[in-house]
């Protein structure tokens, strides 16, 4: 896959963090269960270098991993230069964005922000009673569930040809795990693999062919055009989708699958760092732009200077 996914990964560990994430966490401490988990460190972060002259107004952002259910992360160790400030905003109410700024840099100068994560990603396993968990009231759902629900850049769930898809292939499922399943296992059945950049659920359907972004994407839009939520959940190199249910009590859960690979619907082996979940991201200094995923971004200013931007991503060896 592109290294397109390993994003800039720091964590924000601040104050009222909570209820940005509660949307994701309702429901999930009981609706999963959690397997085997490993721990890693990562060295990620930011090296801008001032070339041809004094760069001024240096913007640099990246999105960043948070806490899940499935994984915990801790900052252990900072690198930051004197010249770089870092803070810290949300994004669509979802997503954690590093900033980081530089008022100028002189020429030949180089401003750095570099920080070491360790992170415990735990794999899921699937329910082992699912025929309690339904379709969600549509009436009763959560505003920001409600965001995967609806068409986002490469997941075309409006098109008439996936709506008629979702129809045929759910169309014999009376339970709702069965129906999502139906389309998991028809998405694998009917889509080669084939690496590649991301073309997006209609490409998949009309192509019968895709990489992991493509097979999820195509699953996400099934479930959105049958009213079924469903997300991106992006690790490094790869990317893999969510679906949401409810149980009896009418309380949501999230459980993943994996498109793309061995067979692996309700529960996950993953044990990748957990990017970004989610597919519509606007990004608050280009807000007219929607992204699939939240890009790493730099800029900057000057008379005859260019900011070299190099972004740190390294997996550091076990102790």
């Amino acid at each position: 896959m592109p290294l397109r996914y390993l994003v800039l990964a720091v964590f924000l560990s601040v104050a009222g963090s909570t209820p940005v994430l509660a949307q994701f966490q309702n429901g999930e401490p009981q609706g999963v269960k959690l397997a085997d988990s490993q721990v890693q460190r990562w060295k990620a972060g930011v090296i801008i270098r001032a070339v041809g002259g004094t760069c001024t107004h240096i913007v640099a952002t990246a999105p960043m991993p948070v806490d899940w259910p499935e994984q915990q992360v801790k900052i252990v160790a900072e690198d930051i230069t004197p010249s770089a400030r870092m803070s810290y905003q949300t994004v669509a109410g979802t997503v954690k964005q590093m900033l980081v700024t530089i008022a100028s840099l002189p020429a030949g100068d180089e401003a750095r922000a570099v920080v070491t994560l360790e992170i415990r990603r735990s794999a899921i396993l699937p329910p082992e009673d699912t025929d309690r968990y339904q379709l969600p009231d549509l009436k009763k759902l959560d505003r920001q569930v409600r965001t995967y629900l609806v068409p986002s850049p490469y997941i075309e769930s409006t098109s008439s040809k996936i709506v008629s898809l979702s129809k045929k292939v759910g169309a014999d499922q009376k339970k709702a795990w069965a129906k999502v399943e139906a389309y998991y296992d028809w998405v694998r059945d009917h889509v080669k693999y084939e690496n590649g950049p991301l073309r997006g659920a209609l490409f998949a359907l009309n192509e019968g062919r895709g990489d992991c972004e493509e097979m999820t994407s195509l699953f996400i839009a099934l479930c959105r055009a049958s009213a079924i939520p469903a997300r991106t959940v992006h690790v490094p190199g790869h990317c893999y989708p969510e679906f949401y249910l409810v149980d009896e009590k009418g309380q949501g859960h999230w459980f993943p699958c994996q498109a793309a690979g061995s067979r692996s619907f309700g529960g996950i082996p993953e044990l990748r760092p957990i990017l970004q979940k989610g597919d519509n991201f606007r990004d608050p200094r280009n807000p007219k732009q929607h992204y699939h995923y939240l890009p790493e971004t730099v800029t900057g200013a000057g008379s005859g200077g260019k900011p070299q931007v190099r972004f740190v991503r390294e997996l550091l060896p076990k102790e």
